[in-house]
């Protein structure tokens, strides 16, 4: 597994190296040109506005679910890990929404549906039932936010939203691998609970 991710973080900094800054695939139609084929600057396109959206509903879903922790997981592991969950994301969530602001890229307030039937499973369970569910989830919205964030870098227009994608696509894939070895102290070998 550790092989896997190495092998991704590699395949993330090579395809970001590779990456055009400033990719006008996918403009809009209300896209601003200094000259034909030339956006102005700032300009986002389709790309940009969906990434924004969706890694900010999950960032301020994060920090939700890791204020959860503070009364429902039992494991120190999970509790450590959710107090680095509000600290990272906070600090991504602050960052995201001023380039997000500058661009003129409108962010969802609340959780999203499947967020929301995460946070009513998440809240009907405590202890060590609580750790193993928050783990799993957290592995899965990682993976989902590490394929946002390499989207933005190669698909992206704005020049600042690809920058800020490959800054956060270490910490991501970092706390992937964290909630990846959590989950597995917390099940055994076979998936079932310790």
């Amino acid at each position: 597994m550790r092989n896997i991710l190495t092998l991704a973080i590699l395949a993330a900094s090579v395809s970001g190296a590779w990456a055009q800054i400033g990719n006008p695939a996918f403009m809009g139609a209300d896209t601003r040109m200094q000259k034909p084929g030339d956006p102005a600057p700032n300009q986002t396109n389709n790309s940009d506005r969906v990434f924004a959206r969706l890694v900010a509903a999950g960032g301020a879903a994060e920090v939700d679910f890791a204020h959860m922790s503070a009364d429902r997981a039992s494991a120190e592991s999970v509790k450590n890990f959710a107090q680095r969950m509000v600290k990272d994301h906070d600090a991504a969530n602050h960052e995201l929404a001023q380039l997000a602001d500058t661009a003129k890229i409108p962010l969802p307030e609340g959780l999203l549906p499947d967020q929301e039937a995460m946070k009513a499973k998440l809240n009907d369970l405590q202890g060590h039932d609580y750790d193993v569910a928050y783990m799993a989830g957290q592995i899965t919205d990682h993976q989902r936010t590490a394929h946002l964030l390499e989207w933005e870098i190669t698909g992206g227009e704005d020049a600042n939203l690809q920058q800020f994608a490959m800054k956060t696509l270490p910490i991501v894939l970092e706390h992937l691998q964290l909630a990846q070895k959590i989950h597995a102290e917390l099940t055994d070998a076979s998936g079932g609970i310790r």
